[in-house]
């Protein structure tokens, strides 16, 4: 299970936790009660670059499209495919179930723009 005070956020909601080079990358739970009921993800290709903030795909809520940014730059190694047939476990698990792509970070250096839970929950 995942300890959300061990994990990096972005200040557009998306976290992030880091196993050496890699990135899991999901939304935050405020972000997806913010979005309501997401019905479709718009995943990038495995193996696509994006630089830090960059736009890797979108989450279609029942009212709303949303970007999902690029906490860091790398590649892409991996999506969750589950979401595909079950975008909903976003809203259900964010933390677990939910994650969206796993990254191989560029720059590791980058992860100290991240924010701490602390520093997360005082923007939103």
């Amino acid at each position: 299970m995942i300890d959300i005070k061990e994990l990096k956020y972005t200040k557009d909601h998306e976290w992030v936790s880091v196993e050496n080079d890699i990135a899991i990358v999901g939304i935050t739970d405020f972000a997806q009660s913010e979005l309501g009921d997401i019905i479709f993800v718009e995943f990038p290709n495995v193996d696509d670059s994006f630089k830090k903030n960059e736009s890797l795909g979108t989450l279609e809520a029942v009212k709303t499209v949303a970007d999902i940014f690029c906490p860091v730059s790398g590649r892409i190694l991996e999506l969750n495919t589950k979401l595909e047939d079950s975008p909903e476990l976003i809203n259900s698990s964010p933390y677990e179930d939910g994650w969206i792509v796993k990254i191989r970070i560029d720059n590791k250096d980058e992860l100290n723009d991240l924010l701490d839970l602390d520093s997360y929950n005082k923007i939103i």
